[in-house]
């Protein structure tokens, strides 16, 4: 936490728009240092940043419902992006487990981050599907005795940015929201592609720290101090110029 508040306090003290007004306090505009100058973000969004942003903010507030067919096929579709040769022998199956769900009905693990998290590891399985598979078979690396569960670990990873991000909230509080909105604006898959860049870091983080399951919340919140550190580099104006981002394939 103190490095973060150093950091937006060097923010804080390089940026030269006139008097911007600060966050939190009805602020119109930051100013962010990139590639030597000063970039003017705004807070007063474009209409298709405002369109993007309550597009993702229902996505955010839909709950996965067992009983809805559209959340029903997106499950099969899921097993089937994971496992492809293997048949699903239901919904309720001792299958999911093999995923890192926490029992038999997966259904009960989204319910802190609702059905955007089934459509970030939908989204990471199909776009970055050898990650993906790397990540769930645990193939790099010396392993802990006991691991971290791929499936509830991908839906505390939606949550954990949900927060990182803010953007439920009606005042921008951080420049982290602020950079993100920009690029959103570029990207309407910014959000799932940041998950899939936290994920990969998320492991890669668990294997240099030798952690074990109960690290698992101490390695997120590392986690999420390191997006929040590339999201802020001078050169990144997209999810894609992630330092990270790199270690997708």
């Amino acid at each position: 936490m103190l490095g973060q508040l150093a950091l937006w306090s060097k923010i804080a003290n390089e940026a030269s728009c006139g008097s911007p007004r600060w966050i939190g306090k009805s602020l119109s505009c930051v100013c962010i240092k990139r590639k030597g100058a000063y970039e003017r973000i705004c807070m007063n969004l474009t209409p298709v940043q405002e369109e993007r942003l309550q597009r993702l903010r229902h996505r955010m507030k839909v709950y996965f419902d067992p009983s809805r067919r559209d959340h029903q096929e997106a499950l099969k579709a899921l097993w089937h992006a994971t496992y492809p040769d293997q048949e699903l022998q239901g919904l309720i199956s001792e299958q999911w487990k093999d995923m890192g769900w926490q029992g038999r009905d997966p259904s009960t693990d989204f319910r802190g981050a609702g059905f955007i998290s089934l459509e970030n590891l939908l989204f990471f399985a199909k776009t970055f599907s050898a990650s993906f598979q790397r990540l769930l078979k645990k193939q790099c690396g010396n392993r802990a005795t006991w691991e971290y569960p791929f499936a509830v670990a991908g839906v505390n990873i939606t949550f954990m940015i949900m927060q990182m991000l803010d953007l439920q909230s009606t005042k921008p509080r951080t420049f982290v929201r602020a950079v993100f909105i920009q690029m959103l604006s570029e990207d309407e898959w910014a959000f799932d592609l940041l998950y899939c860049v936290a994920f990969v870091v998320m492991d890669k983080q668990w294997l240099d720290k030798n952690a074990s399951y109960m690290d698992f919340n101490e390695i997120l919140k590392s986690t999420r101090a390191q997006l929040e550190r590339e999201l802020l580099l001078d050169d990144v104006m997209r999810i894609e110029d992630m330092p990270s981002y790199s270690l997708l394939c």
